[in-house]
């Protein structure tokens, strides 16, 4: 049976849709595999690793009837790549293998049985669903998802705090040595939510939404359970796990009328910090930013004695402040702002730094200092 046919980048493009969650190496080898639903010329692909499930729907040829079966998920993208985008290929079932046929080219491929597959149980009970702009979630989920922890004990550091009520919708990410925030005003009132998204669901989400603006804007569709997500977007469906646990209360950790604040471009200060990160020590990445009624220095040094000194002219009378940073957390919040300005508020060398963008509540990011 012809399971499918079709030119070689639409094969690829919706294998790579869902094939971000999927582990090469897992104690389940059938979790290495995408699940092929054909059903006419339709043919459904879900992929799951147990805690995030995405299933998406697209023509793809082939002969009538019904096939199910599973294959290996990143072989076949592999060999698919390897091919010419606008060559046709075709899917074929063989005595429990499938058979990729592309021009001159044959691949006989293992698979698994359907039934084997474990798929998401999804939650009888999801609350009612609200649609936002896909570009919307997408730049706030870039403005918080870098302060992530990665593996960290707290399990509920690793991943996004989801907050949506009446017309704002905010997201917030700490990793313990700093904090995100970012939040958007919504044309419609949302149901209101509190959930903790998983680090790997916010990474996919950022990976696969769309950033398109206008009218037409597309719109991601969010239902909330207990202990689950849903998402619908673009013709894919994502179920996924939520993260259980208490965050930390964000607006507490958000330091108020700092006594001390510089206003600069966002561009110039980032490039000074990218320059003395290269003499940092590898272990603390640590940099010194002396401010003073007119200047800000940033310098660095590491264990083979180097040194690396910066200079900007800045407008500013206040206190004379020496502090450090970790200059990654300064270089990521910097990077991931599309602004030119960035207000950087300090109380003195000891104390957390705000950094915001002028005349605009809807960014925080919170670094804590560090000895140097």
């Amino acid at each position: 049976m012809i399971v499918l046919k079709t030119p070689q980048s639409t094969l690829l493009a919706v294998l790579q849709s869902v094939s971000g969650i999927v582990e090469r190496r897992h104690t389940l080898p059938i979790l290495a595999n995408v699940m092929l639903r054909k059903n006419g010329n339709q043919v459904q692909l879900t992929t799951s690793d147990l805690e995030i499930q995405i299933r998406t729907t697209a023509e793809l040829g082939g002969d009538e009837g019904g096939f199910t079966t599973t294959v290996g998920a990143r072989k076949l993208i592999d060999i698919l790549r390897t091919m010419p985008a606008d060559q046709t290929v075709s899917l074929e079932s063989s005595q429990n293998k499938l058979v990729l046929k592309g021009g001159k080219s044959r691949f006989t491929l293992q698979t698994l049985p359907a039934e084997d597959f474990p798929l998401v149980q999804e939650s009888a009970e999801f609350g009612p669903a609200f649609s936002v702009p896909q570009k919307t979630l997408k730049e706030l989920l870039g403005q918080v998802g870098f302060a992530m922890a990665v593996h960290d004990i707290r399990y509920y550091l690793n991943g996004i705090l989801f907050v949506a009520e009446g017309k704002q919708l905010s997201l917030v990410a700490t990793d313990g040595h700093r904090l995100a925030f970012a939040s958007a005003t919504l044309e419609v009132e949302v149901p209101k939510q509190e959930v903790i998204l998983p680090r790997k669901t916010v990474l996919e989400l950022q990976r696969l939404l769309s950033d398109a603006g206008g009218d037409e804007a597309p719109q991601i569709e969010l239902q909330f359970a207990n202990n689950q997500a849903r998402f619908r977007f673009g013709g894919m469906e994502f179920v996924t796990k939520l993260v259980e646990g208490k965050f930390p209360d964000y607006n507490r950790v958000i330091p108020k009328n700092h006594k001390n604040a510089i206003t600069l471009g966002r561009q110039a200060l980032l490039s000074s910090l990218q320059r003395t990160a290269i003499l940092t020590s590898e272990k603390f990445k640590g940099v010194r930013l002396n401010l003073d009624p007119g200047t800000l220095r940033v310098a660095s040094s590491n264990a083979e004695q180097e040194e690396a000194q910066d200079e900007l002219d800045i407008d500013y009378g206040g206190d004379s402040i020496e502090i450090g940073f970790n200059v990654t957390y300064l270089i990521d919040a910097l990077a991931n702002m599309q602004q030119d300005m960035v207000k950087i508020e300090l109380s003195d060398g000891n104390s957390s730094a705000l950094l915001t963008i002028p005349e605009n509540t809807s960014f925080k990011y919170v670094v804590m200092p560090m000895r140097i």
